[in-house]
């Protein structure tokens, strides 16, 4: 989630980005290419000495990627020194993810591993927008709600919200993670493999590009330990449904050409569709069938008035949360207007903090069955509500696209 300076929003999100995308305009497939880069707080200092070993930066802010990680990436057919025709040695921490137009997010088996996860940063830590920015006289702003204290939900976490999980990405600050929902795919009922999150957790935005690595970890510490007893978990405790990877993502052009590492630029869209495939293979089971569950995504949701209550979802990171518990907050929402132009947003109390980024928002449809109406965009510094995305004919757009694409495979 991005974070606003009292008095304003903030994504929330650890080190997440959105994306915009104007009508049905959405950014194309991404394919990254598998590198890491070292930065604050990025968690890699417990990574295994395989996969997870981090690139390093020269004085010049040329990139340096290390011989396993060159090893792993051959071994799936991609040797780093010729790709590009080795253009990749020019890339410096400024530019790099934009240039990364081509998105591979090859698998790379293991990176991924307990200590790894539970080391990954919120991408929303330390960034924040002065509350000023927000022009209420421009739209329709409801009065600030009254925090509503985030509740742990009880372990097992698949047994309640079987949908719920984390996503998890390197970019140029480090390994970040943010929230996540499994949805319904119409091209494949029952066998969903897409996962919605917010475009600010996939994409940096107008001045980056897409991350790295991106992976899905359905019912993360599905136990609820706690930080000290994940220490030395096994990698079924903390993903006990597996690892996913991205193999296609898209967000809305507008996150792209509007959204920024703090503040409400883009927000309006901050939103990402994911296609994910088992880092193991898996055993012929799609993701819905895996977890048992998907939910539907309700493009025509009603207006704030009409809406009762809504609960958003997801694994805040920020202080006073560690990022290894999921929690929930329910709140009648109100409505949120960060420029005239925008759709208005649907904004509940809350204290989650970063790190809940992408979590999804789900109300009662229509047949009274719960579907997902928004995520985690926005939300202040200093915690007390969330903001998410009205989801319309963009955000339509951007999940009709990605269902088409793998809707052969």
């Amino acid at each position: 989630m991005r974070s606003i300076r009292p008095p304003f929003a903030a994504r929330r999100g650890r080190n997440a980005r959105r994306k915009t995308s104007p009508v049905l305009a959405v950014a194309g497939l991404t394919a990254a290419l598998a590198l890491t880069t070292t930065g604050c707080d990025s968690g890699d200092s417990t990574a295994s000495g395989q996969a997870g070993a981090s690139a390093s930066q020269s004085a010049d802010g040329k990139i340096k990627i290390p011989d396993d990680i060159k090893n792993k990436l051959k071994e799936h057919g991609i040797d780093i020194d010729k790709w590009k025709d080795g253009a990749w040695k020019n890339w410096n921490k400024d530019d790099w993810l934009r240039e990364a137009n081509d998105f591979v997010n090859p698998i790379i088996k293991g990176l991924w591993d307990p200590d790894r996860m539970r080391g990954a940063d919120d991408p929303d830590k330390n960034k924040g927008v002065d509350e000023n920015d927000l022009s209420g006289d421009q739209g329709v702003t409801d009065a600030t709600p009254a925090p509503v204290a985030a509740k742990a939900v009880s372990a097992a976490y698949h047994d309640s919200v079987p949908e719920a999980g984390k996503v998890f990405f390197d970019s140029p600050e480090g390994t970040m993670v943010c929230s996540a929902t499994v949805v319904e795919d119409p091209a494949h009922p029952g066998k969903s493999n897409l996962v919605w999150t917010a475009g600010h957790c996939v994409h940096a935005g107008k001045k980056g590009g897409w991350y790295r690595n991106i992976a899905f970890v359905p019912s993360y510490n599905d136990a609820g330990r706690t930080s000290a007893q994940l220490q030395n978990a096994a990698r079924t405790e903390v993903a006990p449904y597996g690892v996913w990877w991205s193999d296609g993502a898209q967000t809305s052009d507008q996150w792209i050409a509007q959204g920024g590492s703090t503040g409400g630029q883009g927000a309006s869209y901050d939103f990402a569709v994911l296609h994910v495939t088992p880092e193991k293979g898996g055993n012929g089971k799609s993701l819905e069938e895996t977890v048992g569950s998907a939910l539907p995504v309700n493009f025509n949701a009603p207006a704030v008035p009409q809406v009762s209550s809504i609960t958003a979802t997801g694994y805040p990171a920020a202080a006073p949360f560690d990022g290894q518990k999921l929690y929930q907050c329910t709140d009648r929402p109100g409505r949120l207007s960060i420029a005239k132009a925008d759709p208005t947003m649907y904004r509940i109390g809350c204290t989650m903090t970063g790190g809940s980024s992408g979590g999804g928002w789900v109300a009662a449809g229509s047949d009274g069955k719960p579907a997902l109406v928004s995520n985690t965009s926005i939300g202040p510094v200093s915690a007390g509500w969330l903001a998410g995305p009205h989801l319309g004919a963009v955000a339509k757009g951007v999940y009709d696209s990605v269902s088409k694409k793998f809707a052969s495979q």
